[in-house]
């Protein structure tokens, strides 16, 4: 032993513990743990069957086919006021919480086309403040009705907006938008309208 160095047995037994405790990590860290992946839970979803069946309402002036499992409820306060015509009506589908909120006008001398046009465009494009994506997608049935769907991405209020007119743009002006009973979760909702 050198001069003016002591044996202190405690440090050999740290040292020791020290050298035992790395040795041990390193062995342990070199085995491989077998990973299994959670299962991807998806939720069920119940389709009803397709089925349709019309629309002829009084307070409408116009008809379509709408599904059998949906009910069709007149709009007859907007904002605690009434609406701008009577043929503001919601389709509601109970099994999926789910409306699409229908506002009609006749297009008139007070409501030109171009108007109508501009305030679907624009209301559509308030989504943009949570929206990733904005989707045009113009679309023409059997030269009797025309329109564009507004297909919106992101965690947005409402995933699907449409205006439709005829096709003269003379007559009629429909606004649609799908709305769910529900926070704004796109990978959630995904399968109830894709």
């Amino acid at each position: 032993m050198k001069a003016g160095k002591t044996f202190q047995p405690g440090t050999l037994i740290l040292r020791t513990l020290l050298w035992g405790l790395l040795l041990s990590l390193l062995l342990g860290g070199c085995e491989e743990t077998a990973i299994t992946p959670k299962p991807r839970g998806y939720p069920r979803i119940i389709y009803p069957e397709k089925s349709y069946q019309p629309f002829r309402e009084s307070y409408c002036d116009f008809t379509f086919e709408y599904p059998t499992y949906a009910v069709i409820e007149q709009d007859t306060n907007f904002f605690d006021e009434k609406p701008a015509h009577p043929c503001w009506f919601d389709i509601y589908v109970p099994a999926f919480e789910a409306r699409i909120h229908c506002s009609y006008l006749p297009i008139e001398a007070g409501t030109p086309i171009d108007k109508l046009k501009h305030d679907a465009f624009k209301i559509t494009d308030w989504h943009n403040k949570k929206a990733t994506y904005i989707e045009e997608i113009p679309f023409r049935k059997n030269n009797d009705v025309k329109g564009v769907l507004f297909k919106v991405e992101g965690p947005v209020a409402s995933p699907y907006q449409f205006f439709l007119t005829d096709s003269l743009e003379r007559r009629h002006f429909l606004r649609g938008a799908l709305y769910f009973r529900t926070q704004a979760r796109p990978d959630s909702l995904a399968p109830l309208y894709e």
